[in-house]
């Protein structure tokens, strides 16, 4: 056990977090897990190391346990206990440990490791261009940070500079980012909650969020009825820029992971305001793009074109932290001035396992997969959904998936602590998952993952919902 705590310290703590971007290691929950946890000596020390020097926050530090080897669809720790990870942060599209990855690395660094921002090196032009090819529509000028809050800040820096506006209008639960930027156009108040003033002009409006509608309206059972809502979501951003005015841009992850998929038309319409307004439409595709939504961007699913799309996350194959940004041509203004200019903008090492980790996705068929396999999950998770009263609903695009529990399906009233119960119980059985918004469990798996092994995960997560419903 890393950290002791009274049962009353413990009710405390449980009262103090929000569970919105993830699962807090603050429940009560976790922390009855971890005094019951099975971790062996080495990684008790390093569990207490961790404890002891790492700041600590909400998400992260305290640890549950160590990991020691990866590889595939599979965390192993430190005691031995093998987990199928079905979070992985979004990062481990081709699996963990690729050999093709890792041995593309391992050359690259002996080749070369490092160019300056004064040179250009081969496998950063090489990316560039691969990247501009398969990107949808024109856009086809790139720019390369380290990280999706780096690459979401340059989105709206060149947004302003383009339009010559500063606001921003986005989602509320949205989450874009742990910098100022990021966190003055998300969402979350996981992240913004007692930081002061975000940025000036960071407008918000309610996300399209069909199953508990903030608008009020019936999802009938998972399908929006559009002829009663008259798709309100998306009208009231159109309310809110024409009362606004002079809005840079729309920033927007075009399938939320939590996940919310927007109702039938929505990016259409939004993009049709934008034009309107002339408004410039941000898709941040960093968790979920690069297949894991069943097409290689997710502005394919919609056939909308975003303005400027942002990838990251998975970019670097679960090994190295990369991000571009991607942009029309004609959004190609700033060469009198730094938009980026970070110093691995074009580390040849960084940007050959981003090269890399598209070959594998494409020689692999992993976008395909990711379709055929996440139908196959939603059609199991339905028919789970007709034997379990605790599913609401069920909600997915690929292999981003959403199961919403809840402890009444006519309030939907949300169920976190079960939510919670289930996805430890899970973990004693070898597979892991996030909650999000505190009760919808969300299931993120690598791109690679089989049908078996989707079965297996859902005999897992059913298994642990009949135990924990049963007592």
């Amino acid at each position: 056990m890393t950290t002791d705590y009274t049962s009353s310290q413990t009710n405390a703590i449980s009262k103090l977090f929000h569970q919105g971007e993830g699962d807090s290691n603050l429940s009560k929950n976790r922390l009855l897990w971890e005094a019951g946890s099975k971790n062996d000596i080495e990684g008790r020390k390093l569990i207490e190391q961790d404890n002891q020097y790492f700041i600590h926050q909400s998400l992260s530090t305290p640890c549950l346990a160590v990991a020691k080897k990866v590889e595939g669809i599979w965390v192993e720790d430190t005691a031995g206990r093998r987990f199928m990870d079905f979070h992985g942060n979004n990062a481990h599209h081709i699996g963990y440990a690729h050999p093709k990855l890792a041995q593309a690395i391992k050359d690259q660094i002996d080749e070369l490791p490092f160019a300056p921002r004064r040179f250009t090196d081969a496998p950063a032009v090489e990316l560039a261009k691969k990247i501009s090819e398969l990107a949808p529509g024109d856009n086809n000028k790139v720019l390369f940070a380290t990280g999706g809050s780096d690459a979401i800040d340059m989105a709206m820096k060149l947004a302003r500079a383009a339009t010559g506006r500063h606001k921003t209008i986005s989602f509320w639960d949205s989450f874009h980012g742990a910098g100022f930027g990021g966190l003055a156009v998300g969402g979350e108040s996981l992240f913004r909650n007692n930081m002061g003033p975000m940025l000036s002009g960071s407008e918000h409006v309610a996300p399209f969020a069909c199953y508990r509608c903030p608008y009020g309206y019936d999802d009938n059972n998972g399908a929006p009825d559009l002829d009663v809502c008259k798709m309100t979501c998306a009208n009231m951003l159109r309310y809110v820029m024409e009362k606004e005015k002079e809005v840079a841009a729309v920033i927007a992850e075009p399938v939320r992971a939590v996940p919310y998929i927007p109702p039938p038309g929505f990016w259409k319409a939004i993009r049709e305001v934008c034009n309107d307004m002339g408004t410039l439409l941000i898709f941040d595709e960093i968790p979920n793009g690069l297949g894991k939504t069943g097409s290689m961007f997710v502005s394919e699913q919609f056939d909308v074109m975003p303005d400027i799309t942002v990838i990251g996350k998975a970019l670097g194959g679960g090994m190295l932290p990369i991000a571009a940004m991607i942009v029309r041509p004609e959004l190609n203004i700033l060469s009198t001035q730094a938009l980026g200019h970070y110093t691995h903008e074009k580390n040849p090492i960084t940007t050959r396992a981003a090269l890399t980790t598209i070959e594998i996705i494409e020689e692999e068929g992993l976008v395909e997969n990711a379709r055929v396999v996440g139908l196959h999950a939603l059609e199991r998770l339905n028919e789970m959904k007709e034997r379990h009263p605790i599913i609401g609903n069920v909600a997915g695009l690929g292999l981003c998936i959403g199961i919403d529990l809840v402890s009444n399906r006519k309030d939907k009233t949300p169920a976190s602590d079960i939510a919670d119960r289930v996805m430890y119980r899970c973990l004693n059985n070898g597979l892991s998952f996030k909650t999000t918004m505190g009760n919808i469990l969300t299931l993120t798996p690598p791109l690679i993952v089989t049908k078996d092994q989707m079965d297996q995960a859902l005999n897992i997560i059913e298994e642990a919902i009949i135990v924990e419903t049963s007592e």
